[in-house]
């Protein structure tokens, strides 16, 4: 394989491949500067309107167990859930909660999940030739919402499955062997895209073929092969 930003590279052997979301598919931005501050400003309107609705009862009682207050009226779990917020805490009542709002967000058009032009295009031709899988450190629930109400559509379809830090941590082998094996095929066979290195370095030790996404100057990069877009990777 040549190596270049300039350059196309060629996988031999791909059989199925896993992308990461933030920064690879799509921009950092948008979870940051759209999705996040949307889930803070609309949560606590969202739950007083919704404190009937079964799905954020038990993600609310959720929370009371995380807090260790059972008692904990709405107003006090609103305001732990914004507590968590700013302190970016990954606590699942709290993801659950934003995934709702995020819905929300989505179904009534208020925004679309931002995926690049040359990650639309490459993936649309790669689905007719591998399988596709994605992996994120959001949720499931909340990958599934931003290819579903995406910038170019429902593209949930093209996914054979999704996996996120249930299976591990993103920058630990034994998470990307968890995937090979629900995968079922070899770890070669596999081509993980991100552009994280630790996170590509702990693929890399799992024996998958990997490929690093440099779409913004000044990023660390690492020894794997690198791409400033995916219309540079051929399979």
């Amino acid at each position: 394989m040549s190596e270049g930003a300039e350059q196309k590279i060629r996988f031999d052997g791909v059989k199925a491949i896993i992308t990461d979301i933030e920064g690879t598919t799509g921009s950092i931005d948008f979870v940051h500067q759209v999705l996040f501050p949307y889930a803070k400003e609309h949560l606590p309107e969202f739950i007083r309107q919704n404190t009937e609705k079964p799905e954020v009862v038990e993600q609310l009682n959720t929370a009371r167990q995380e807090m260790g207050d059972a008692d904990a009226d709405v107003d006090a779990v609103i305001a732990q859930l914004l507590q968590w917020i700013a302190e970016d805490k990954k606590i699942t009542s709290l993801k659950a909660l934003q995934g709702l709002v995020w819905e929300a967000g989505y179904s009534s058009g208020d925004y679309t999940g931002h995926v690049y032009p040359d990650a639309h295009e490459s993936l649309k031709q790669w689905k007719e030739q591998v399988r596709l899988f994605i992996y994120s450190s959001g949720s499931v629930y909340a990958q599934k919402l931003l290819f579903g109400y995406s910038d170019f559509g429902d593209l949930t379809p093209w996914f054979e499955g999704y996996f996120d830090t249930k299976v591990g941590g993103k920058r630990e082998q034994a998470s990307y062997q968890n995937i090979q094996s629900q995968i079922g095929l070899p770890a070669e066979q596999l081509l993980f895209l991100s552009d994280v290195v630790e996170e590509l370095d702990a693929a890399k030790e799992a024996g998958f073929q990997t490929v690093q996404l440099v779409r913004t100057e000044g990023m660390v990069t690492g020894d794997h092969p690198q791409v400033a877009s995916f219309s540079q990777i051929e399979i």
